[in-house]
């Protein structure tokens, strides 16, 4: 079993589409996949989330999720906002466990950034601890960009976690001058290897067209 968990250096990075291009990339590949969501805020207990859109883009991929919150807030903030238990740590890794003993690999996407609490007292690290994680991190393509990965490859790599690399979540048909040149420095920074880079508006194609350009979009997975 192979364990990669998402995260990114904010909330609205595109860790989404993200997941759902490398599950897509493996799908590919004849792997079994599936996507755990430890914790989903700001959605009602009928409505669609995050994991219905990775299904949605990279086709049969099995889905869980932990917690699901009203209020889009962090996890454990929108627990204590609504009055709900959040699951223990013990369930949450648990729950990766069962998973990634049934798959080839499982993705596990946090909620936010690194260090958003998801549950009480809990980081996606900690959830993912007992795994042997590989660390994809999604970060966004202009000014900011290299204080907020290097901030958090940093803390990851000194947590003595295995970072596979960065992707840009969302990479504009025209970069301008700040992207293109972050997309140069962000190795030198961080330390490790950009990935690739998820087009603008990725989730917006036919899904066979983004199941195809998740293979070029992501090439050094």
């Amino acid at each position: 079993m192979r364990v990669i968990a998402v995260t990114g250096t904010d909330t609205g990075v595109g860790k989404t589409v993200v997941t759902a291009a490398l599950a897509a990339i493996h799908l590919s590949l004849g792997r079994t996949v599936a996507v755990v969501k430890p914790a989903q805020t700001g959605v009602a207990p009928d409505e669609d989330g995050d994991l219905t859109e990775v299904r949605r883009l990279a086709g049969e991929v099995s889905l869980y999720e932990g917690v699901r919150l009203p209020d889009p807030l962090a996890p454990d903030t929108a627990a204590r906002v609504a009055g709900l238990p959040l699951p223990t740590l013990r369930e949450q890794q648990e729950l990766v466990g069962s998973v990634a003993k049934e798959h080839d690999v499982t993705f596990v996407e946090g909620a936010g950034g690194l260090m958003v609490r998801l549950g009480e007292g809990y980081k996606l690290a900690d959830i993912v601890a007992p795994y042997n994680a590989r660390w994809v991190v999604v970060a966004r393509a202009g000014l900011g960009t290299l204080n907020h990965a290097e901030l958090t490859v940093a803390s990851l790599l000194t947590g003595g976690q295995d970072v596979a690399g960065v992707v840009i979540g969302s990479w504009p048909e025209h970069p301008d001058l700040a992207e293109e040149q972050n997309y140069t420095d962000l190795p030198r920074v961080t330390g490790v290897p950009v990935l690739g880079r998820i087009p603008e508006n990725a989730s917006a194609l036919p899904v066979r067209v983004f199941r195809r350009g998740a293979l070029n979009w992501v090439p050094n997975l």
